[in-house]
């Protein structure tokens, strides 16, 4: 039986073997994840048809494929051919087997599998906490943890040791990772892209989660966060600025009439942007909701290409991770994106008054092409006046 690429979306012309999960030899079971292969956007995990024994592999890790492209061979029928192989190749899936539970190596999810590759550790080791005995991220972590010279001990011994402690590791750029990296290079040489800051005060959000955030969650089954106020307020801006929604192809202005948000979001393989459709048309419950799944999906390494396809603005909320203020850079084709960054206690001046509030910086990168100062400072005072006071995006005001 041939193991072939599956058939690549239409603008993805290669790409990469990221890591076979299997050996030659080696026993496989029906459904089991044989190999992960990496586009520009997703990663993409190639199964066994059958249960059988693994053959030949044609393309190693690091290879650039191309759609239905054979990479590998393998035998169905696994029993019987497993044992007329060597006694060395019929020992290595029983060692293997106290991982496998019982779910075989599938039994892990993408993103256990490739933290368990990267530290080199032996699966077989650790003990599993979730379901069915289901080894988990947090499983590995524990291990580590508790286990860091033996795990240290191997990639310690790889670089020149003679230069003491100071040691280099070279490893290739993910295709992911070049494609962040082109992307913002693209960004940066083909917009006139300009950054303009305001502050918000977040207390009435606050004060309005304190108060309704048990009922919020009993009635709608999640927790009320800010991200929904801010995708709240950022679709009734771009309705008030189309310039913002609007994106430049050749010499045209290309003025959307829908709301799809893209919101940025951290993975292990780097910063992924999956869009949310449709969001005026969304209450806040379904944005949380909405939002929870696209961050669990890129967590796992399951994020579709249709997940992360299109999208008219960004939201990108460096604040969970401490920043204060940052300047991002636009998302193409897009003409804008905001930073939302870390709320922060300050002094403000109210009413002639001293008074310590919740702030939070608002930054707004556009392409000054197509959204003039005028309507840049307007969108984002608007912003600031929808989350200063939540009631107006109700009212429509």
């Amino acid at each position: 039986m041939e193991i072939k690429v599956p058939v690549l979306p239409e603008s993805v012309a290669d790409a990469t073997i990221a890591t076979w999960h299997v050996k030659t030899g080696e026993a496989v079971s029906r459904d089991q994840v044989l190999v992960d292969i990496e586009t520009d956007k997703v990663v993409l995990e190639v199964v066994a048809q059958a249960d059988g024994v693994m053959g030949e592999i044609l393309h190693d890790v690091g290879a650039t494929v191309t759609a239905e492209q054979v990479i590998g061979k393998m035998s169905a029928g696994g029993a019987p051919a497993a044992k007329a192989d060597a006694p060395k190749a019929e020992a290595a899936p029983a060692a293997t087997a106290p991982a496998a539970s019982d779910d075989s190596d599938d039994a892990l999810s993408p993103s256990v599998r490739r933290l368990i590759a990267e530290k080199g550790l032996d699966a077989s080791k650790i003990k599993g906490t979730g379901k069915n005995g289901r080894v988990t991220k947090e499983d590995v972590e524990k291990f580590l943890a508790g286990a860091p010279a033996k795990a240290a001990a191997p990639a310690a011994a790889a670089p020149v040791v003679a230069a003491g402690d100071r040691s280099q590791k070279r490893v290739p750029m993910t295709r992911l990772r070049k494609t962040i990296a082109n992307r913002l290079l693209e960004a940066k040489n083909s917009t006139a892209m300009l950054t303009t800051f305001n502050e918000v005060n977040m207390k009435p959000i606050m004060d309005l989660r304190k108060q309704y955030q048990d009922v919020f969650e009993k009635r709608h089954g999640i927790r009320l966060g800010f991200m929904s106020f801010y995708v709240k307020a950022v679709t009734e801006a771009l309705k008030r600025f189309p310039e913002v929604n609007a994106a430049i192809d050749g010499d045209d202005i290309v003025y959307h009439n829908y709301f799809d948000v893209s919101i940025a979001v951290s993975t292990p393989r780097g910063l992924v942007t999956p869009v949310l459709r449709d969001c005026d048309k969304m209450n806040l419950a379904e944005i949380e909701k909405a939002i929870k799944d696209l961050a669990i999906k890129g967590r796992d390494g399951k994020l579709a290409m249709d997940d992360l396809m299109g999208g008219n603005f960004t939201i990108t909320n460096g604040g969970v991770f401490g920043s204060l203020m940052s300047t991002p850079i636009i998302n193409p084709p897009q003409s804008a994106i905001l930073g939302m960054h870390k709320i922060q206690d300050r002094v403000m001046v109210v009413d002639g008054k001293m008074e310590i509030l919740p702030m939070m910086y608002l930054a707004l990168s556009y392409d000054h092409r197509i959204i003039d100062g005028k309507e840049s400072v307007g969108f984002l005072v608007t912003i600031k006046e929808l989350l200063e006071d939540p009631t107006r995006i109700l009212l429509d005001i």
